[in-house]
This record gives C-alpha cells, sequence and structure tokens, in this order.
C-alpha cells in the first residue's frame, strides 16, 4: 500500500510545525538576536532609570503609541522630528525584561500626532507637558488628542514635594483645589523628557533625502542669495507651544510676551541673555531652558525680531551680529 502522508496525522502536524519553527527562527529570532548582539549604545547616551522605563509601560498602557510614532526616517520631511535619520544604535538601551518578554515597541506606524523621537529636546518644560497631558487644548488650542485628567489628583492642600499644576480655570475639571500628578504622571512625563537623539560621534552631518518639489523649478547656474529666516515660522516651531500663538502665554505657567517690558526694551540684551541661558528666576513661571545649542544667531535675531514687533509690541528689530556679541560676550564671563 503506498504511503499516504495525508492520513498520517501525526506526522503531517509534525511537519508543518517544523516548518513553521524553522520559519520563525529564519525570520523573526535569528535577525533580532543579530541586531541585539550588533548593536550598543551610542557615545553619551544617558543609562535609562527605573522610572523612565515605568513611564514607557504608562506610555503603552495610555495608548499613546497608537498615534505617535519614535522614528526618523531618511526623508526630508522628517527633519522637523529629528537632528539625524534614526539608527538601530538608538534602540539598544530597550533591553529585554526577562527571559521570556521583550519591551515593548513604541516606534508607531502613525503619525496622528506628532513624532515623539526628540520631545525632550524640543520641549523640556515638566511644567508644559503636565499640563498638556491634564488637557491639551491648554496650550495647543487646536490639539486633536484626548485629556488625561485621571493621571492627576485633586487635593485640598499641596505637600511639600508636590508638583502644582497651574490650569487655567478654563480647563480644570474638579472644584478649585491642587492638582498634582500622580506617580503614572510623574513616570510618563520623566520617559517623555529623556527622548533625545544622540549625536553621533563621527559628527557627520545628517543625511535626509531631498525630494523635488512640484512647481519649484531647479536651478542650474549660480546659487541664489540666502533668504531672510522667517521668524514667525520659527517662533511657532520653537515656542508658541508655552507663549501662545497670541503672544500671552498662559498664566502661571508661562509669561506673556505681549506688552512684556523686557521684550519691548531698546536694549535687546537682557532678551538675548535669556534666550541663550535659559531664565529661572520667577516662582509664579515654569522654567525657560536655554536654545544657546538649539538655534543659530540668525534664528534667534529672526525670532526677536517677529516678537518684538507682534501683538502690538513696537521694539526695534534685532541683527545677528547683535546676538553674536552678546552669545561671545556670556562665553568670556563664563570662562575659567
Amino acid at each position: 500500500m503506498p504511503f499516504n502522508l495525508y492520513k498520517n496525522h501525526r506526522l503531517f502536524v509534525g511537519i508543518i510545525v517544523l516548518i513553521y519553527l524553522s520559519l520563525s527562527v529564519l525570520i523573526a529570532v535569528q535577525p533580532a538576536w543579530s541586531v541585539q548582539e550588533n548593536n550598543a549604545l551610542l557615545p553619551g547616551s544617558e543609562p535609562q532609570t527605573g522610572e523612565v522605563e515605568a513611564g514607557l509601560r504608562v506610555f503603552v498602557a495610555e495608548g499613546c503609541v497608537g498615534c505617535h510614532t519614535q522614528q526618523v526616517r531618511n526623508i526630508d520631511m522628517d527633519e522637523t522630528w529629528g537632528g539625524r535619520p534614526g539608527i538601530p544604535a538608538d534602540y539598544a538601551w530597550r533591553t529585554r525584561l526577562d527571559n521570556l518578554r521583550a519591551p515593548a515597541s513604541v516606534l508607531g506606524t502613525e503619525r496622528t500626532g506628532p513624532d515623539l523621537t526628540e520631545i525632550g529636546e524640543r520641549q523640556p518644560s515638566e511644567a508644559w507637558h503636565y499640563l498638556h497631558l491634564y488637557n491639551p487644548r491648554s496650550v495647543v488650542t487646536a490639539s486633536i488628542m484626548p485629556a488625561y485628567p485621571w493621571l492627576f489628583a485633586e487635593v485640598a492642600i499641596a505637600g511639600q514635594y508636590d508638583t502644582q499644576v497651574n490650569v487655567p480655570d478654563e480647563f480644570r475639571t474638579g472644584r478649585g483645589g491642587h492638582i498634582v500628578p500622580t506617580e503614572k504622571a510623574r513616570q510618563l512625563v520623566a520617559y517623555l523628557l529623556s527622548l533625545k537623539q544622540v549625536n553621533l560621534p563621527d559628527g557627520a552631518a545628517p543625511v535626509f533625502i531631498q525630494y523635488k518639489k512640484p512647481g519649484v523649478a531647479v536651478a542650474t547656474g549660480d546659487p541664489a542669495p540666502t533668504a531672510a529666516l522667517d521668524g514667525a515660522s520659527l517662533y511657532i516651531q520653537q515656542c508658541q507651544a508655552c507663549h501662545q500663538a497670541n503672544g500671552e502665554g498662559l498664566r502661571g505657567a508661562f509669561p506673556p510676551l505681549k506688552g512684556s517690558p523686557v521684550v519691548n526694551h531698546a536694549n535687546a540684551e537682557l532678551m538675548v541673555r535669556i534666550i541663550l541661558q535659559g531664565y529661572n528666576a520667577r516662582e509664579e513661571y515654569a522654567v525657560m531652558p536655554a536654545f544657546a545649542a538649539k538655534l543659530t544667531d540668525a534664528e534667534i535675531a529672526a525670532i526677536m525680531t517677529h516678537e518684538r514687533g507682534a501683538w502690538g509690541n513696537k521694539a526695534a528689530a534685532v541683527t545677528p551680529n547683535f546676538v553674536k556679541q552678546i552669545r561671545e560676550t556670556i562665553k568670556t564671563e563664563l570662562a575659567p
């Protein structure tokens, strides 16, 4: 009687299982093992703390991964999300939780919200993140992100070490007590603030594939002179999240630029110093980060010129050379 594989159920199922396991090893296990063995943290990477790792779990549990990516592709439209395209070493810190579990993959597949690869660099204000989580519309009027008020508690008396979140009255959901973040909120914000790209050790310039835009002529002769920077666009990218589109800031969180004596002062030196060095001298407002390493002299001048002439402000424009002089003065002052 001829051998019939289909009637030998044990052998048939065994062959199928063997093929499945072989393909799993070939397609999934071996590449994953190779990536894990051949990638290491970039020099300068900061170790992940327990609070940051707990924040990653909150990030996944609250569904943030469904709307936000953490991958900068090597195409020009992704330049706004990071200083360079992402590489495998950027994710080398995601070591296994144990022998059976790997950490959640949060590269994402959809950008309903912005990419978060460098959110800790783009928005380093802890106060901003708390406000944004409590109610995104309090800092970004057109945001479609859901609010997460359950990550906060309302208490009658704030403790000595509680971080109070100064939520504008129109966005409060409670009865007027002090709003403080819960442990999960603190962990989530710690995770978000940790998201920063590390510079490549060889100092190589980032390479993004530039696509020809429709309707834009390609220059064939001498390059055209560099166009003036758009201070309004730079303000939207760098400053609007805190100081708002109307320049009025948020009471108890971010100071107004509209009508500000610092912005309107004839001598713009103090304003330049605040942008370059950051500012933390007023208890009623959150800490402003330093932008010295993030923005060029020309970019700072363009932003300042926009702010000093917008929302009714009538101060004189600022030049890149003026910003450069203040930057060099600061370097001299800080030199040992």
